[in-house]
Parts: C-alpha cells; sequence; structure tokens
C-alpha cells in the first residue's frame, strides 16, 4: 500500500510519479491527435458512474468528518469538507444527465462538475495550512461558507476552463504540501489523501481541454473516481488490517492532534504499565482497551509492549540500585549508614522482596532491626553462618538467597533477599553483583574513614576530604598558585633548651604545637612540617580559598592569643614570632614514589620566612602583599621597607596588630 516508503525508495518514487503521470500523458495524446479522441455517448453509464464516485466521496466525508469530531481536528473538518463538497455536487452532475432524470441538456449539467470540484479544491488547499484549533468552533459555519461559494459561482457561472485553472492550483499545492507531511509521518494515509489530490489536479486539466463525450472527456470522470477510489480502497485496507475504523485518519490530522495522540497513546501505556504492576492484567487491559477503542489485535500488541516495558523499567530500577549502592560509598560514612541506605535502595528497587543484611562485629553476624525491609519472613541465621563460612551464595529452606559480604578476603556480612518463593534466576545474577557491589563499597567506606584519621593528623578536615576524594591532588609535581605561607619558630629556644631537660623540651614544644596546629587547621590552612621549634603552614593549598590571606593572618594572631595563655603560667617559655606573605609558588608534593612530602617553594614563600625573623616575640610580621589582600580589615604598624636576607629588592613589612573584630572571629 505504500509505494514511496521502505526499501528501494527512490525507485518507487519514480515508479509512483510515472503512474500518475500518465494519465496526463495519456490526455496530451488525445488532445493533439483528435482521430485517437473517440466519442461514446451513453447516458446511463454516465449516470450511474458518477454517482458512484459520489456515493464513495460522500462515505468518505462521513468518515473523515467523525474523525474530525472525535478529535476536534480542523485539518480533518476540512479534508471532510471537501469530499462532501465534491460528493454533492457529483451527485448533482450525475442527476442532471441528460435523458435520465431530466429530459435533455441542462446548464447543471456542464456546471455542477467545475463548481463543485474548485470550492473542494478550496478546501483541501485550506486543510494543507497549519490552522489552529480554535477554528473547530466555527465548523458549522465553514459548512456553510463552502456551501454559499458554491451557490455563488454557480449564479455567476464563470468559464468552465478559469475553474478548472483555480482548482488545479489549489489541489496541486495542497498536494506539495501534504508530501511534505508524509515524509514527516510515513503514513498511508496520508499518501493516499496526497495522491487522491494529485489526480482531482489532473481531472481539473481533462475538464478544461476534454471534449464532451469523447474518451478526453471522460478521463476526468475517471481520474475523479481513481482519486476518490483510492482513498478509500486505502481506508479499507488500513480497517482490514487494525480491524477498527476509530484511527484510520489520525495521522492526517494537524500537528496539535498527533501530538495529542502520540501523548495519550504514551500515558496510556505507562498507565496499563501501573496498573499491570497493581491490579489484574485483564482488568487493566480492559480499561485502556476501552478508552483508546483497540480492537482485540492491537490490545494483544499494547499488552506486549507493556510488558516489554515493564520488564525494562523494572531491569533498570534495579541496576539503578547497583549504581546508587556504589554512589552511596561517600567519604565518612559508617558502616551501619552505608548498610541501612543499601537495604532501603535493594528493597525499593525489587519490589515484593524482604532484605536483611548482617554485619560482622566482634567477630559476630549482628543482625540490626535498622538494616532490614521488607515484610516476608527471614530466619535465615544458620544459613547466613554457613555461607560466611564457604564465601559462596547460598538459597535457605525459605528459598531466600544468602550472599556473602567480603572485604579484603575477610567476611564482613551477609545480604539476604528473598519473596517467599525461589529467586528467579535474572534476579539472583543481579542480586549477586548487588552483593559484590556493596562488598566494595564498604571496602571503600572503611578506608576513607582509615585515611581520613590519617590525614586530619596532619592537615584540615577540608583538605583531608578534598584528598580523599581526588587522590590525584596527592600526585608528584605541582602547579604555580597564589599562597599565603605562615612561618613560625620560638625566639629563646636555645637558651631554654640548654637549661631545660628533654623530657621539659618535648613538653613545651608538644603543648605550642597543639594549640598552633589547632589554630592552623581551624582556618582551614595546612600544616606543611615542623622543623625543630618551627612551624610552616599554608592557605589556600591544595584547597582553594579565596580568603586565604585573611584565614592566615587570623590563624597568626590566634596563634599568638594561645601561645600568651600558656607562657603566663610557664615563666621562662619562649615565645613565638611569626611571618606571613602572599603570593605564587610552586605548591605540590615532592620527594619519590615511596615517600613525599607537601610543599611550596618561591619568592613569596621565603620573604615570609624572612620576616618572621624580624618579627619580635608574641609578634605577628605580614608582608605588603598579604596586606593588599586583608585591605582595610588590618590594623598595622608600618615597619617600612625591609631588605631581607637573599633579596635584593626591599619588601614592605607591617606588624600586625589585630584585625577588626567581625574579621578576626569570622571563620
Amino acid at each position: 500500500m505504500d509505494p514511496v516508503a521502505g526499501r528501494g525508495g527512490p525507485a518507487r518514487v519514480i515508479v509512483w510519479a510515472a503512474h500518475l503521470a500518465a494519465p496526463m500523458v495519456g490526455l496530451w495524446l488525445l488532445i493533439s491527435r483528435p482521430a485517437l479522441d473517440g466519442r461514446w455517448h451513453h447516458d446511463a453509464a454516465h449516470f450511474w458512474l458518477v454517482l458512484a464516485v459520489a456515493a464513495v466521496s460522500l462515505t468518505m466525508a462521513v468518515l473523515v468528518g467523525e474523525a474530525a469530531r472525535r478529535r476536534a481536528d480542523i485539518r480533518l473538518f476540512l479534508v471532510g469538507l471537501s469530499f462532501l463538497v465534491a460528493a454533492a455536487f457529483l451527485a448533482l452532475h450525475a442527476l442532471a444527465t441528460p435523458h435520465m432524470l431530466l429530459g435533455g441538456p441542462n446548464e447543471l449539467f456542464a456546471s455542477a462538475s467545475p463548481v463543485g470540484l474548485t470550492v473542494a479544491a478550496v478546501l483541501a488547499a485550506a486543510s494543507a495550512v497549519d490552522l489552529p484549533a480554535t477554528l473547530m468552533r466555527w465548523s458549522l459555519w465553514l459548512g456553510v461558507g463552502a456551501f454559499a461559494l458554491a451557490g455563488a459561482l454557480a449564479w455567476l457561472a464563470p468559464p468552465t476552463e478559469a475553474l478548472s485553472l483555480i482548482a488545479f492550483a489549489l489541489f496541486a499545492a495542497a498536494a506539495l504540501r501534504y508530501y511534505a507531511l508524509y515524509r514527516e509521518r510515513r503514513a498511508v494515509m496520508l499518501l493516499s489523501v496526497m495522491t487522491a489530490f494529485t489526480l482531482l489536479a489532473e481531472s481539473a486539466v481533462a475538464m478544461a481541454v476534454g471534449r464532451n463525450w469523447q474518451a478526453s472527456w471522460w478521463e476526468w470522470h475517471l481520474l475523479m473516481a481513481a482519486g476518490f477510489g483510492y482513498v478509500a480502497y486505502s481506508a479499507w485496507v488500513q480497517y482490514r488490517n487494525e480491524g477498527a475504523a476509530a484511527g484510520l485518519f489520525s495521522a492526517v490530522g494537524a500537528e496539535y492532534t498527533v501530538r495529542r495522540l502520540k501523548a495519550e497513546y504514551g500515558a496510556a501505556l505507562e498507565a496499563l504499565v501501573e496498573a499491570m504492576r497493581g491490579g489484574p492484567r485483564a482488568s487493566a487491559m480492559e480499561v485502556v482497551a476501552r478508552r483508546f477503542e483497540l480492537t482485540e489485535g492491537q490490545a494483544a500488541v499494547l499488552s506486549r509492549a507493556a510488558d516489554a516495558l515493564a520488564g525494562e523499567r523494572d531491569q533498570i530500577r534495579k541496576l539503578g540500585a547497583l549504581v546508587a549502592v556504589g554512589r552511596d560509598a561517600r567519604v565518612l560514612v559508617s558502616d551501619v549508614d552505608l548498610l541501612e541506605g543499601a537495604a532501603r535502595r535493594i528493597a525499593e528497587a525489587f519490589e515484593g522482596y524482604a532484605v536483611q543484611i548482617g554485619l560482622v562485629e566482634d567477630n559476630r553476624l549482628v543482625f540490626r532491626p535498622s538494616l532490614a525491609c521488607g515484610s516476608v519472613q527471614i530466619d535465615s541465621v544458620r544459613e547466613a553462618q554457613a555461607a560466611l563460612k564457604c564465601r559462596e551464595p547460598l538459597v535457605d529452606a525459605y528459598g531466600n538467597l544468602v550472599l556473602p559480604l567480603i572485604v579484603k578476603t575477610h567476611p564482613a556480612g551477609v545480604l539476604i533477599a528473598g519473596r517467599g518463593s525461589v529467586v528467579p534466576e535474572r534476579d539472583a545474577a543481579l542480586l549477586k553483583s548487588l552483593a559484590a557491589q556493596l562488598s566494595i563499597a564498604l571496602e571503600n567506606a572503611r578506608l576513607y574513614r582509615q585515611l581520613d584519621v590519617l590525614f586530619r593528623q596532619y592537615m584540615s578536615p577540608d583538605v583531608a576530604t578534598a584528598l580523599v576524594a581526588d587522590p590525584s591532588q596527592a600526585a608528584l609535581g605541582g602547579a604555580v598558585v597564589e599562597v599565603t605561607s605562615l612561618f613560625a619558630d620560638l625566639r629563646g629556644f636555645t637558651t631554654f633548651s640548654e637549661e631545660s631537660t628533654p623530657g621539659q623540651i618535648v613538653t613545651m614544644l608538644n603543648e605550642y604545637f597543639d594549640v598552633a596546629t589547632k589554630v592552623v587547621l581551624g582556618q582551614c590552612g595546612t600544616v606543611v612540617q615542623f622543623q625543630g621549634d618551627a612551624l610552616m603552614a599554608l592557605f589556600n593549598a591544595p584547597a582553594r580559598q579565596p580568603d586565604h590571606a585573611l584565614r592566615a593572618a587570623r590563624a597568626a594572631l590566634m596563634m599568638q592569643c594561645a601561645v600568651d595563655k600558656i607562657a603566663a603560667s610557664r615563666p621562662g617559655w619562649p615565645r613565638f614570632r611569626v611571618g606571613v606573605n602572599t603570593g605564587e609558588a610552586l605548591v605540590g608534593n615532592i620527594g619519590g614514589t615511596q615517600l613525599r612530602n607537601f610543599n611550596a617553594m618561591g619568592d613569596a614563600v621565603n620573604v615570609a620566612a624572612r620576616l618572621e625573623t624580624r618579627a619580635a616575640p608574641g609578634q605577628v610580621v605580614i608582608g605588603g602583599s598579604t596586606l593588599d589582600r586583608i585591605g582595610s580589615s588590618a590594623l598595622v604598624t608600618p615597619l617600612g621597607d625591609l631588605m631581607v636576607k637573599g633579596r635584593r629588592q626591599p619588601v614592605p613589612a607591617y606588624v600586625l596588630n589585630g584585625l577588626r573584630e567581625e574579621d578576626m572571629w569570622r571563620s
């Protein structure tokens, strides 16, 4: 039924076009060679032929009009009205056949066909335009207007040739537009309507040049019969294939109708899938079939599609649980929190299943109530212990699947899933994958916690989290970034060491470094190294901090304040002097593959170390670049431009006396 679509498309287009062009070639031969244009005057044959074409056109008008009413579609309404007008005037042309119902030749016999064909062409061309759906409110007046136009044309009695030319142009334009629609939708009925309009355009040409009762005159009658007959035949074949007339002309409808139909069918399929999940299939299918007037065959196809879609959704939901379990193994999550989330996700994905997770704690398998989801009774402690012992999946007496969770070759727990019967093989495979993923997630969560504890002994929580989440930041190498460096050492440490025991020295250093480290980490800085009685810290590396200069200044002042409190009760203990400077430095990991150190190198770092040597005990000295970034928040005393060791250019330096209160205590 589709001579254009399918394999061999270009060849089929040529064949289709050749068939449509053949009548015009024949007409040209008849007109150019009058000897071939034989005469056959048979009133009865004409009467019944035209009346039959009118009946076919009327049938199509009724069917298309009903589809237009059901869908409130203006395009279908105009196509149906076009068929109706053509049917009416073809019937008049048939009834006016001389010597049948009327005694002899009459004006109606000559004018009915061109008038009806022209008005039908106007409506066909209008249907090809994308008109708004609101025009359906005026459908009655459109129908009245169409017949009023036909009456006016009949009264004015313009030349047949002029009407035929108009009809040809309008039908040809409509056919071209429907061809464009056909290329978008590839529907048989669109092709049929397009072909019918093409044949009707050709019939208009034959009507203009044909000679009464000769072959060229009979040709336009046959072309009209072929046009309406092709639409009727296509509708019949589609009806026979589908067993229902409700959707015969849906593809011909306006764009908004096609979109609405797609949405309705999609919603129907979704509703069927949901209904099948929550109730009997038969009742759900009956509701959908009644709503969309589906035949048994169409309902069967939709049911199979719903089965496939439900299966796919079910599989995607279960695979989603697999992905989600892995994603949940984020930094700093406890085993119990991880497994609670996993149990909930698995139970949601595997509907109808009960899920229980057991966790090995102190060498005992413990089943927590919070790690159970579902209503099916699960009693598999013995089987769970057996599965852990042999480290292989088991099926218990209730049909539940018992899956061991293994972390670094050691049993960590079990995943038990059941639904009151034997677990299907497909679900069992997915659950085994989930158990493996859950084991990996447990291992990762434990590793993250171990790394977090380790890193937090050396750097701020934010930096530790960043490094655990992105280990590439710990790779050898570095990058040039702007940092603020803080150097602090104890003035008078040598003298104190000479007068103190090693135990007293260690006690003093630990107390000072403890408070100093807490202050630096509290401001999200990174303690890079301890060297003797000195400490070096960085801000804005490795974690980025837009206010790194302010954080470093705040840390320096808070460090001196904390040390003052300690020194007040420890006469003779030395005091920190602190230097802070901001600038670009090469920041990264330096060392080898076995041992490395996070550090920063560059002139800005060296200047911070030199400024520290120019500070008095209990004092903080900052460079001009640091003051520039802190701005008016800093309370400083200028020291002028200082010459520092290793630099030819002087460095503007300031004693940092404090910060505005709102900046001092803001974290």
